[in-house]
């Protein structure tokens, strides 16, 4: 059997971190053995469904490295596949018109929860006669289709995640609507819904393994029914588990950032996004490795290995992950992805090897890409703010003289090396007889304005390209 999974997002918002781990178990479950990864748009929702979502959608998916071997295929150019689907079950007494007004369910509904049950369809248009359909229609009451269900049947299958699941038809709500009302005149019915239209496609898409949500286990238990009812063989099914907020609740908009491009903003790679998302909800056989290309996981993910349990999103956990890629990355490659971050705080620079340099030094103190800018505001700019204790330094008996000495040796090395830099150092230290701490803090207090930051050779080496160590000594002396 050929392996085919698919990716079905609705394009009703941006691509959701729920959704793009889906995405991420189908891909690595189809790479895994060979398969087709399938793109499918679920995009019968007319009115919520926007272009610019798809388009969100297929970009993040490409950013997170995730590309699809089929698609992407657009439900809104399928219906009359569905309408076909849907004539089948008509004819074959599975499916039947129902013609309750939404006051009549709701009157329906209200009573049921007088009397403490669970709100559900009763069924009360199920068997219908031609004269009482015709009355209907008569008196201007359009249908649902809705598909039969025998409240005494229990669902079973095997779950490649979760193992046997069952479930009771009487638990399902009443026959389920598998198409809304019509919408225009001479139509014999409406949109079709989601549970119809899912069927369809994974039996014309020939999909063999549905990989998706636990929130969908109520769903594939009516789903089987429509297999069943269209005479089709049914798929394996594998109910991953949610992702889940610190609290133990279903990650939403509430908790914050929720869309790949959140966090794609928030400076994240999609090398350490992607790595991740692998593990929440499933760990490599080796459960100690932690950082792993998606082609890595594609060569061990077994379904056997996702969790039954929730995966708490754990957003230090995910800063850890994407600040090992960063210090990773060659400076060449990294020095791209934080020149809009430098421009975005202010700072540029059209000299590329001098930001390559930089990059070189601020790379192990990287956590997030947008920590570009706080990591480098020292070293953009003539002049420098003095932070309280620099000042104190600054003004310390004795300091003036060795910034002095420090302007003075500068002139005779113009183009200064990491070994020049360490010999003015000691020749201070020796001239002005100080312990050699003292002048490196008051060097860096100096340059920087600041007694912290990066290292203060390297970062002197880079203001010194830029004759910028000249210029904040000179202005250090003004204190």
């Amino acid at each position: 059997m050929s392996v085919r999974v698919r990716i079905a997002p609705s394009p009703t918002g941006n691509l959701h971190i729920g959704t793009a781990r889906t995405a991420i178990f189908n891909w690595l479950f189809a790479r895994r053995h060979g398969g087709k990864f399938i793109l499918r748009i679920e995009d019968t929702d007319v009115e919520r469904s926007r272009v610019e979502y798809t388009e969100n959608i297929q970009s993040g998916l490409t950013w997170l490295g995730i590309n699809w071997d089929e698609g992407p295929f657009f439900q809104s150019q399928r219906l009359d596949l569905y309408r076909a689907a849907i004539q089948k079950l008509l004819a074959q007494g599975l499916a039947y018109r129902c013609y309750c007004t939404p006051e009549e369910l709701e009157q329906m509904r209200d009573g049921q929860k007088a009397s403490n049950q669970a709100p559900r369809y009763d069924n009360r248009h199920r068997n219908l006669t031609r004269e009482q359909q015709e009355a209907f229609a008569a008196a201007g009451r359009q249908p649902v289709i809705r598909l039969k269900i025998d409240e005494l049947r229990e669902i079973v299958w095997q779950d490649l995640v979760r193992g046997e699941v069952t479930w009771k038809g009487s638990d399902l709500g009443g026959d389920m609507v598998i198409a809304r009302t019509p919408e225009k005149e001479g139509e014999e019915f409406g949109q079709p819904l989601y549970n119809l239209a899912v069927v369809v496609d994974d039996l014309d898409m020939a999909i063999t393994h549905v990989i998706r949500g636990e929130d969908h286990i109520a769903n594939t238990a009516k789903q089987i029914l429509l297999y069943e009812g269209l005479g089709a063989k049914i798929p394996e099914f594998a109910h991953t588990p949610l992702i889940l907020n610190q609290a133990g609740r279903k990650l939403s908009k509430r908790d914050g950032v929720t869309s790949i491009d959140d966090f794609k903003q928030m400076g994240f790679v999609p090398e350490a996004m992607a790595n991740y998302m692998a593990l929440l909800g499933w760990t490599q056989p080796d459960s100690t490795q932690e950082i792993f290309s998606l082609a890595e996981a594609a060569a061990n993910f077994s379904l056997e290995r996702v969790n039954k349990a929730g995966a708490k999103f754990d957003i230090s956990k995910l800063d850890w992950i994407n600040s090992q890629y960063l210090h990773q990355m060659p400076a060449e490659k990294l020095v791209d992805l934080l020149i809009p971050y430098w421009e975005e705080a202010g700072y540029h620079s059209d000299d590329r090897l001098w930001l390559i340099q930089l990059t070189q030094l601020i790379a192990p103190s990287l956590t997030r890409l947008q920590d570009a800018g706080p990591e480098s505001r020292l070293l953009f700019g003539e002049s420098v703010t003095y932070s309280e204790e620099a000042r104190d330094l600054l003004k310390q008996e004795g300091v003036q003289e060795m910034m002095q000495g420090v302007r003075e040796a500068i002139a005779a090395w113009p183009n200064l090396t990491e070994t020049e830099a360490k010999k003015i150092i000691d020749q201070i230290t020796k001239t002005q007889k100080v312990k050699k701490g003292l002048v490196m803090r008051s060097l860096r207090a100096g340059l920087m304005g600041e007694l912290h930051g990066p290292d203060l050779i390297q970062s002197w080496l880079l203001l010194n390209q830029k004759g910028l160590d000249l210029i904040r000594l000179q202005q250090a002396l003004t204190l």
